[in-house]
């Protein structure tokens, strides 16, 4: 309740049309389907890939910054990492483990085995698509831990594409598949509520000060 009087409180300083673009991208999102990218060197590739998440409704993505540190480029991602919830870790393990906890499959996209092509992949319920290095790929933590693979067929000569190329194939296909399903995609009423807010925060000027008026009345 308390969460609900803020965002009414809040949207007193935004337009409607604002407001209305909010919920209806809310609508599209979802945590169902997410991203992790492991150990990217190259910045604008990481940015480029958080920049496909947020256009393609992907509401976290996942960054495994283990050897190169923090790899996001604002103006790569185009402000994309204000829309996505980044999540951080400094091991693929940790990454691993706490998806798994969160009750998702763990696929590596891969050139390297043609297990499962894009076009005959079928998503099976919570899952997190994992992306490697441009030169090396998924390590063996990941290729090991693995429920599935996936990969994007190719006709020419080159062995991969460009991994944020990748994802953007990838997620366009895939996020169409899910929406087209049965599963419960969608982000929750509580999870809309919580976006809301926080997008609220970060687009209205002078927010600390609107922030203590509204605790300060209360």
């Amino acid at each position: 309740m308390n969460d609900q009087k803020l965002l009414t409180y809040l949207e007193g300083f935004m337009t409607q049309e604002r407001k209305k673009r909010f919920q209806e991208i809310l609508e599209e999102r979802t945590k169902f389907l997410t991203v992790a990218i492991e150990d990217v060197y190259q910045m604008h590739n990481a940015s480029a890939v958080v920049r496909s998440c947020e256009i393609f409704g992907i509401q976290e993505a996942h960054l495994i910054e283990s050897k190169y540190g923090k790899r996001l480029d604002s103006k790569i991602a185009l402000g994309a990492e204000k829309w996505v919830d980044i999540r951080r870790y400094e091991t693929t393990q940790d990454c691993i483990e706490t998806l798994r906890t969160d009750g998702y499959r763990i696929i590596a996209t891969t050139p390297h085995t043609d297990e499962c092509l894009l076009d005959d992949f079928v998503i099976e319920g919570k899952t997190a698509l994992f992306f490697g290095t441009e030169r090396d790929g998924l390590t063996k933590t990941v290729l090991d831990q693995a429920d599935g693979f996936l990969k994007i067929p190719m006709m020419g000569f080159t062995e991969s594409l460009n991994i944020s190329v990748s994802a953007a194939i990838i997620l366009q296909r895939l996020t169409g598949q899910l929406k087209k399903g049965d599963f419960p995609w969608q982000l929750t009423t509580a999870e809309k509520l919580d976006k809301q807010i926080d997008w609220a925060k970060k687009t209205i000027k002078s927010i600390d000060d609107v922030l203590a008026r509204y605790y300060g009345e209360k």
